[in-house]
């Protein structure tokens, strides 16, 4: 069976204005591709870094008179006055604030992290290539990156990261991980990790290499059972583009059974994944909420109305996800799902959807705040739930053996079970 997609839409549609919105979940890629940075339509670097704070609650000379005592008891007791600084002892008080709301997301950069923190977004460094996030208070590998240092030492998916070198990594936020983790390309970084999967498991030390990391795209091909098969690893700027392409070509080999593989995919852009949902949805369908908690109405997102295989019944889509798929995958994931044009196959996703925005303090520091949190179109908040796959795969040492990949057999089943 054909589908009778609209070619020319797939054809000829150009990129959306990538205006500078990003989706990683606030998780931070330590080769660098994209960092957790969010800023909303419209905005520019310039206006979010002049823009001017509002709304601060209001606090009286009695609230800060803990804080006032202990600066002078400090001051005046403490043996280690001298190798501070007014400077350190604000910067201090502010990391504090910041850690007060309970988000590992929520942080206070420094003069040099700030600077690392800007130069992170605007280019791409040695790492050992992994997306990283803190769970349940600890932190943890969300995906490795195919073919980098620590895809090649075996890293998975939701292992724990213990120690970093020699520093434990208990209380410590993302962005202080990635300070450590990252270097000179061609140095070793030591991290232990732990499988919490694993009954049997034991911290593991493993010694990584630092390299530049290539991270790849998409991959898309024409199985040889019929099926169509579309592997996304990032939302980065040109996915779109090139998510059209194999769309494209799944047209042109005449299948109209289509797996999308998200598995291990961490997220990106939130055009990308927008623009993506929309090549599948009717103008009116909604995408995406962003929910601001109180401080706003929420913005939905609803599809552009591309909706590429309009009035055509035959496609049979699942999408592949598991537990390293994050941020953007699930943005694209749950849309899919839930207004009823793909089934999911594989493991609960990781569960991250938050959007960060960085604000100026001063010349040369500033403060990471998370400003909203994303939730799917039937009202599932990413952050707190994830999103659990209509067919659910268990991964074990005896059906993983020998390099079998259950959630892809479980795919191929279904879809090769269907006219």
């Amino acid at each position: 069976m054909v589908i009778k997609a609209r070619y020319a839409i797939i054809l000829s549609m150009k990129s959306q204005s990538k205006s500078i919105y990003y989706i990683s979940g606030a998780i931070l890629i330590i080769v660098i591709f994209f960092v957790g940075f969010f800023i909303g339509e419209g905005r520019t670097p310039a206006s979010i870094a002049n823009r001017q704070l509002s709304d601060l609650n209001k606090v009286s000379n009695d609230d800060f008179a803990p804080f006032w005592k202990a600066w002078q008891i400090l001051n005046e007791r403490s043996i280690f006055e001298a190798s501070t600084t007014k400077e350190k002892k604000i910067y201090g008080a502010i990391e504090g604030l910041a850690a007060s709301y309970g988000d590992p997301y929520t942080v206070f950069f420094p003069p040099v992290e700030a600077k690392m923190f800007a130069e992170d977004i605007a280019g791409s460094f040695p790492g050992v290539g992994m997306e990283i996030g803190i769970k349940n208070k600890q932190l943890q590998v969300v995906a490795p990156i195919k073919n980098s240092p620590a895809f090649r030492a075996g890293v998975k998916s939701g292992d724990y990261i213990l120690k970093i070198d020699e520093k434990s990594t208990v209380d410590i936020t993302t962005d202080e991980a990635v300070k450590l983790i990252r270097g000179p390309k061609g140095t070793e970084v030591k991290i232990t990790f732990y499988n919490p999967n694993d009954k049997n498991a034991k911290p593991i030390e493993k010694i990584l290499i630092r390299d530049t990391i290539n991270i790849p795209t998409i991959e898309s091909e024409l199985k040889t059972n019929g099926i169509y098969y579309i592997r996304l690893y990032s939302f980065t700027a040109t996915s779109q583009d090139l998510f059209r392409n194999a769309l494209r070509e799944f047209y042109l080999s005449g299948s109209h059974k289509l797996i999308l593989d998200l598995r291990g995919n961490p997220g990106g852009y939130l055009e990308a994944s927008w623009d993506m949902a929309s090549l599948f949805l009717p103008s009116g369908s909604v995408v995406v909420t962003e929910d601001f908690g109180k401080n706003e109405q929420q913005r939905v997102y609803y599809s552009k109305g591309y909706d590429v295989f309009s009035g055509n019944k035959g496609l049979e889509m699942l999408i592949l996800v598991d537990n390293g798929s994050a941020s953007a995958s699930e943005i694209l994931a749950g849309a899919l799902q839930e207004n009823g044009v793909a089934k999911l196959v594989g493991m609960k996703t990781y569960g991250k959807g938050s959007v960060q925005e960085l604000i100026s303090l001063t010349s040369d520091t500033s403060l990471k705040v998370t400003i909203a949190g994303w939730l799917t179109p039937n009202g599932t908040n990413l952050s707190k739930n994830g999103i659990n796959p209509d067919y659910p795969v268990e991964l074990n040492e005896k059906n993983t053996a020998n390099g079998r990949d259950p959630i892809m057999e479980k795919a191929v089943e279904l879809l090769s079970a269907r006219p």
